[in-house]
């Protein structure tokens, strides 16, 4: 099988080093150049045509975002964006995750070969899923628009009105998601309205990343949508998103459901953990719940949607046309876990559709 190429761009040669020696150490990647700008990888990825670029945000000349849209219009490919973990770099990143980049890794602030060290098998393993992925168009409209440059499998209906909403009572509806999830999980809040039943979502992101999400989420959608604390209510017309470096887990006290967040150790290598939040849900929701999985790389949350199921609860899996990475719904249908498989536009009227059944 031929090597995954893959172009590093970053204004630090520190940086570029250490990307490249860090991915070398896999047999199945071959670092084939670097840049320090944009102006010289647009030329380098001209002459060596590497299959997957990392980007750095900060650059001279032209920023990682002014760049990574050009790029994702002129000739689109799969990019890995190196992103810090400071506010502004959230804000960034997300929006690099909405022009089409398949995923980002962290760069530490100092100390940069130790921390890059330590994140090795994370980066390898995401430009690795990059190779394979689905490249999502840029998309400047509203996720229930329709245009040129959005593609037909990606149009969400939306789902509103009285008509469906119908016996929530104790409903709970649980989301999975990795790679490619960030834009999956807005493409069906934004569809959804204002009264859905709670909704409790489990996206594998790192610390301070999920907040970031949770506000943009919030300003998109009719539901009220956070970032998950420890002893919240789980009420209709609301989303809780598992913080970053945190399981979030669903319990009960008599009629009354509320979430928890704990930092137990990595389950499938992740915390937060997908197969965590959709236990708990079987557990304490049993058949007056959802699941939901969505595009990522892995098999985190399939045996827990199996769980689900197997207690009761319809469950839905995205399907591999609409998947940027078609691993985690993928390994939930070989489980047989999962009732529906659909496209991503689908989702939220079959979701809807369940509730009402209920």
């Amino acid at each position: 099988m031929a090597k995954i190429r893959v172009l590093t761009v970053d204004d630090s040669a520190l940086m570029r080093q250490v990307l490249a020696t860090l991915l070398s150490h896999d047999p199945d990647i071959e670092v084939v150049g670097s840049a320090p700008d944009p102006y010289i990888a647009r030329e380098k990825i001209k002459a060596l045509n590497p299959d997957v670029l990392t980007l750095d945000v900060e650059m001279p000349k032209m920023d990682g975002l002014t760049f990574l849209e050009k790029l994702m219009r002129g000739r689109p490919m799969p990019v890995v964006m190196v992103s810090t973990l400071t506010e502004a770099g959230c804000e960034t990143t997300l929006r690099a995750l909405e022009l089409g980049a398949v995923d980002f890794i962290t760069k530490p602030k100092i100390d940069v070969q130790k921390g890059m060290s330590e994140v090795a098998q994370d980066l390898i393993d995401k430009v690795k899923s990059a190779a394979v992925a689905r490249i999502r168009s840029p998309r400047s409209q509203a996720p229930n628009s329709r245009s040129g440059v959005e593609s037909e499998a990606f149009s969400v209906t939306l789902v509103c009105g009285p008509e469906a909403m119908l016996k929530t009572t104790d409903t709970i509806i649980a989301i999975g998601s990795s790679t490619g999830g960030t834009e999956a999980v807005k493409d069906i809040l934004t569809a959804l309205p204002s009264n859905t039943p709670p909704i409790l979502i489990t996206q594998h992101m790192p610390a301070r990343f999920t907040r970031t999400w949770a506000d943009r989420l919030n300003d998109l959608c009719r539901m009220s949508v956070k970032e998950a604390e420890d002893g919240d209510s789980v009420l209709p017309g609301h989303a809780l998103i598992a913080p970053g470096g945190c399981h979030m887990v669903l319990d009960r006290n008599g009629a009354r459901y509320t979430v928890r967040v704990n930092q137990d150790p990595p389950v499938n290598r992740h915390r937060p953990s997908v197969d965590v939040l959709f236990d708990s849900v079987a557990r304490y929701a049993g058949r007056n719940s959802i699941g939901v999985i969505l595009t990522g790389m892995g098999g985190d949350g399939a045996k827990g949607l199996l769980v689900m199921k197997q207690a009761g609860a319809r469950t839905i899996a995205q399907d591999e046309a609409t998947c940027v990475v078609f691993g985690m719904p993928k390994e939930a249908i070989k489980l047989g876990g999962v009732d529906k498989v659909l496209p991503l536009g689908d989702i939220a009227g079959a979701v809807m559709e369940f509730v009402g059944q209920r």
